[in-house]
């Protein structure tokens, strides 16, 4: 049986649309249970730093696809400024 709770960031926590994209991709809930709690933290960090929704949109999508292809971390991003 899968677990329903997802795992947050080390500093920020899960937001909504984040948590509904991962839900619906067994692969991806799984992918991002395996990486740490940093790493969960810098793809949550920078989906909430996008200005505009499209891009928050598209950082979404391009989360769950990535993490699904086994990147562990956002690519060419300098990291979450919060830890």
């Amino acid at each position: 049986m899968m677990k329903k709770e997802i795992a947050n960031g080390v500093v920020h926590s899960m937001p909504i649309d984040l948590r509904n994209a991962l839900t619906a991709s067994p692969k991806a809930k799984a992918a991002w249970e395996d990486i740490t709690p940093l790493a969960r933290n810098e793809w949550i960090c920078w989906i909430t730093s996008a200005k505009k929704p499209e891009t928050r949109t598209h950082r979404i999508k391009r989360t769950r696809a990535e993490l699904i292809e086994g990147i562990r971390r956002p690519c060419c991003w300098p990291g979450c400024p919060h830890r």
